[in-house]
């Protein structure tokens, strides 16, 4: 059930107490896989619906072309090219599978080839967050500690590489 929580915050919680319940990594990793294809099934009634109601309302046609050129100039900066398999990985690597799904749609993948994206980025995002959660609890007695530092730095690393990218982009260059 801790997989099913849409932000990632369940990750660090559901790795430490499958492995106090003695379920193999693998198993784990299946089960954060089956929360993904729950999702999936469960958002993309939802986001076909706001993708047909784009197309009748006015304000909803504007806003999604908004988003499909945000999308786009996005993309432009990961690869230069647009949204291909990669960047559409990343994309749901660096915020979340619905994120990465409504991408994968914008730049006119289906559902099983958006979905395999977006999973495929979100499932990335678990082995990196699983694989520390794991390593760092072997440093403490207790395993909350180990959730509570990876879940501090799940908030906190991003927040610092923006900081330090806008410090460098109002940096006068020679």
């Amino acid at each position: 059930m801790l997989f099913l929580i849409p932000v990632g915050g369940g990750i660090p919680a559901g790795v430490l107490l499958a492995r106090t319940k003695g379920l193999a990594w693998p198993v784990t990793a299946g089960l954060y896989l089956v929360s993904d294809v729950m999702l999936a099934l469960a958002f993309e009634p939802i986001l076909q619906l706001l993708a047909w109601l784009a197309g009748k309302v006015p304000f909803l046609a504007r806003f999604s072309s908004r988003m499909k050129a945000a999308m786009a100039k996005s993309a432009a900066r990961f690869n230069g090219t647009g949204a291909g398999p990669i960047t559409l990985i990343m994309i749901s690597f660096g915020a979340d599978p619905m994120t990465g799904r409504a991408s994968a749609l914008a730049a006119g993948h289906g559902f099983v080839m958006g979905w395999a994206f977006a999973i495929a980025g979100d499932m990335l995002y678990y082995a990196v967050i699983a694989v520390t959660t794991l390593s760092l609890s072997r440093y403490f007695r207790d395993p909350d500690t180990a959730e509570w530092i990876v879940l501090g730095a799940m908030i906190a690393v991003p927040l610092i590489i923006r900081f330090s990218r806008a410090l460098q982009g109002k940096q006068v260059r020679p």
